[in-house]
């Protein structure tokens, strides 16, 4: 290599390979702007920028109590103290703490125009006046001080700033966060401060509370315009991954309008009264206006903006023969009126840029919140300790008053006399100090009294403080405490609804409710070998908890070894008897119907193992991720109904006759809401009646008739037939006459049968009557079904035990009873469903 020139006289020239340094410095400049401006810290939920501001502000004495100041003053010291950058930029961020329509808890309190909803920019800093907000002050900066955070030098080591605000609330979920780093981005929602605070304080009382359970505490996002969230899928991939697409829309209802004296003119109009978070409403106002005009959205003959100081309020006519449901899919297909929030929690933890789940956001808080908690009580502990240390000098001074003052008398000066003093009490050079600048008032007998006072708070204090400090419970009580304290002060009521419901935690298994498998091994038989094999007329085609199908013959297997089929764990949940029926029809639980010809279903016999379902109709393989709920074989459907009740408690009644349009491809039953399944079926007919029975012992005694439960098309959702309380589940759903009797069984094994005429025939939405009393307040009911044909119960438990159950030996009973315990069950045993008994 050729001699390298020394041309500035400052020593070799080292050779670096081009891309190495373009990587090294890209990187640096990459983490520069990650950790200095674009991404919040996890703990305060502050980029530098909003923590700079929230500093400046603090230190200039702009607390909530104190008079506006200039937003140009407090922008001047922010740019000359902290924050190299343009004046702009800063002013931007501090408008966007102070809009209560950006911010879902504005940190700052504004007096001036601060921009608008429909994008108006605010007046320039030298007109707009501004101060801390109580929520930023009392809960963010009160406790400031270098005890309880770190401080850093500023960009020029001329002053020091806090690294990190010391905030008793997680900001960065309450406000959210959105910003541009290189490579990532963040978009944090807001959520409501009195969920968000009963979440941590789940939390902390569970750390291993499952996430099913803080999804319920903290169900969604809560936008400061409010509008709906319309599905959850988005939230859980969010709340479980980090990321996910959240489907807002806006909040509209179809109104009539008056045009005149008489109720002729009266014209039918679309209001919009909210708007989803982050849409400009002249904006969206616009874009509508233009697609009216280009013939994209029909139905509208005028639209204006009636919006002032009470709220939002924008008025769409409609056209005399216009639909306002039609125009309103229009309008959320067509413009932001629907749009989607693509949430990203990404922030800084330990200065590292990562992607949270809800939990991990919230863990990571409460980790900060615990070590600013212990770093501000050790504090505390310290300055006591000074403080008693001292008063408790005074103390020994006014006891031996006499020895102080001829002490005092006789030395020559200052020092001689703190020595002196020092040896003849026995006191510490602070105490010595204390004594000497104790002033004469100190003497007298009332200021005695106070530091006698003092002294015995500040032992107190010691010991409240060491208490803290030495037991975690008690540190976290304390923490608690000062959340509730704070969700007391600022806590208020959500504004987003959120339509549909978060997953719950999983449910128990249930009879009429089991999973196909999907063994690639499952022997499937062709036509022409089951046309060799020998089926009686009387054969029974039975379906298995793990949703194998198949046929046998009465004569092959008696009822005991009838519960023990081939696939050892597995049991029947259903058998009817074939006859000289051609087709069976499968229902899942996500409200589809499939047909399935009974000459592809094998034999018990020939079959090492049973088919699946899901491999015997190539529209029910498609749905095979779904549950088969039960299988039935209609014959005259004509004055049928089909009774359809889902998980959520939602209820439909399908004339059977609705089935005659079943094809290869399968039919939708029902319309299910999100997180919602299909659960249980019944046969019945006009005029006679359903039992639905909860796992908290209440049943639900409906007439079938048009007032209770109305016949619907295929395509609609039902209605919401009972509101299920807390942790109450579905336990049972069957077809009844008064003169029917109901079996009722709990988990523990208590069974009893009462009369079905005893119970109140009630109205959709009752709260039905308490059909069992529970002999154990751990004890729910397991299942519940009305005895007709079956002589047997075959009872299931959680440890995969099938006990025979005569139904000649179950009593009958009333109402407030608790049953008989027929059933002998293991320890930690628990009867789960009812399979199919002999009938």
């Amino acid at each position: 290599m050729a001699k390298q020139l020394n041309l500035l006289g400052t020593g070799q020239i080292i050779p670096t390979p081009l891309h190495r340094e373009m990587e090294r410095s890209y990187l640096e400049y990459a983490m520069s702007v990650i950790v200095g401006r674009a991404l919040p810290d996890v703990r305060d939920g502050l980029k530098p920028v909003h923590r700079r501001i929230l500093y400046a502000m603090y230190e200039l004495g702009l607390t909530p109590d104190r008079p506006y100041r200039k937003c140009a003053r407090v922008v001047g010291d922010v740019l000359g103290k902290y924050h190299p950058h343009g004046d702009q930029s800063v002013y931007d961020a501090l408008v966007r703490l102070v809009q209560s329509f950006s911010t879902r808890y504005p940190l700052l309190d504004g007096h001036g125009n601060f921009g608008s909803v429909d994008n108006d920019p605010p007046a320039a800093m030298r007109y707009t006046e501004t101060r801390l907000a109580p929520l930023a002050y009392q809960g963010m900066l009160d406790e400031i001080s270098e005890a309880t955070v770190n401080f850093s030098d500023n960009f020029d080591s001329s002053q020091q700033e806090p690294v990190v605000l010391p905030a008793q609330l997680p900001i960065l979920l309450l406000n959210g966060c959105a910003g541009i780093a290189v490579g990532m981005a963040t978009n944090i929602p807001p959520h409501n401060l009195t969920e968000t605070v009963d979440g941590l304080i789940a939390l902390i009382d569970k750390p291993d509370l499952a996430d099913e359970k803080l999804w319920q505490i903290i169900p969604g996002p809560d936008f400061p315009t409010g509008g709906e969230i319309v599905e959850t899928k988005g939230i859980h991939d969010a709340y479980l991954t980090g990321k996910g697409i959240i489907k807002v829309r806006g909040v509209a209802k179809a109104e009539r309008l008056s045009k005149g004296k008489t109720r002729r003119r009266e014209k039918e109009a679309i209001v919009v009264t909210e708007l989803p978070y982050q849409v400009n409403k002249a904006g969206w106002i616009e874009k509508v206006a233009d697609l009216v005009n280009q013939g994209r959205i029909e139905g509208i003959s005028d639209i204006r903006d009636e919006s002032d100081r009470q709220g939002l309020r924008v008025v769409i006519e409609l056209k005399r023969d216009a639909k306002a449901k039609k125009v309103l899919q229009q309008l959320y297909r067509q413009t932001a009126l629907q749009s989607n929030f693509g949430a990203i929690l990404l922030a800084l933890v330990d200065n590292k840029p990562v992607q949270l789940s809800l939990r991990q956001l919230l863990t990571e808080f409460l980790k900060f919140r615990e070590q600013t908690l212990t770093r501000q009580y050790s504090h505390e502990l310290a300055e006591a300790e000074r403080r008693l240390h001292l008063v408790e000098g005074l103390l020994i001074a006014l006891n031996n008053l006499d020895r102080v003052i001829e002490v005092l008398r006789n030395a020559p000066d200052g020092t001689t006399a703190k020595y002196r003093l020092e040896e003849e009490l026995g006191i510490s050079p602070d105490q010595g100090d204390s004594i000497l600048a104790m002033p004469m008032r100190r003497l007298t007998g009332l200021e005695r009294q106070k530091l006698e006072t003092e002294a015995e708070d500040l032992r107190e204090k010691i010991a409240q403080l060491n208490k803290v400090l030495s037991d975690r419970h008690e540190l976290l009580k304390a923490l608690k405490k000062e959340l509730r304290a704070l969700k007391r002060k600022f806590g208020d009521e959500r504004r987003t609804r959120i339509i549909s419901v978060l997953p719950t935690a999983e449910k128990k298994v249930v009879a009429a409710k089991s999973t196909p498998t999907k063994t690639d091994d499952a022997v499937r038989a062709t036509p022409n070998k089951l046309m060799m094999l020998d089926r009686s007329p009387n054969a029974n085609l039975q379906i298995t908890h793990e949703g194998c199908i198949y046929w046998q013959n009465p004569s092959e297997v008696d009822s005991a070894s009838n519960l023990n089929i081939k696939a050892g764990a597995d049991f029947i949940v259903d058998r009817e008897p074939i006859g000289d029926r051609q087709s069976t029809i499968i229902v899942t639980d996500s409200g589809k119907a499939y047909p399935i010809a009974i000459a592809d279903i094998p034999s018990a016999i020939e079959t090492t193992t049973q088919t699946a379902v899901g491999l015997l109709s190539s529209a029910a393989q498609r749905d095979a991720n779904k549950t088969v709920a039960q299988f039935f074989m209609p014959q005259d459907t004509s004055n049928l109904d089909l009774i359809m009740l889902t998980e959520k408690g939602i209820i439909k009644r399908l004339k059977a006759s609705e089935l005659e349009a079943l094809g290869n491809r399968g039919l939708v039953l029902i319309k299910l809401k999100e997180r919602d399944s299909l659960q249980y079926f019944c046969f019945s007919r006009e005029g006679e009646e359903v039992a639905i029975a909860t796992t908290g012992g209440r049943i639900l005694r409906l007439a079938v008739d048009e007032n209770q439960i109305p016949t619907m098309g295929r395509n609609a959702q039902g209605n919401k037939v009972m509101r299920l309380r807390v942790r109450e589940q579905l336990a049972g759903c069957c077809a009844v006459t008064s003169q029917d009797t109901i079996v009722l069984i709990s988990q523990l094994g208590y069974v009893k049968r009462i009369p079905v005429k005893t119970l109140r025939l009630a109205n959709r939405g009752d709260i039905g009557t308490q059909g069992i009393q529970f002999a154990d307040e751990r004890d729910n009911l397991a299942a519940a079904t009305a005895i007709k044909s079956l002589n047997n119960l075959v009872l299931i438990t959680n440890k995969d035990r099938r006990l025979v159950l005569p139904v000649s030996e179950i009593p009958l009973l009333d109402k407030n009873s608790t049953g008989e315990k027929l059933v002998k069950l293991q320890a930690q045993e628990a009867i789960i469903a009812i399979a199919s008994g002999v009938k």
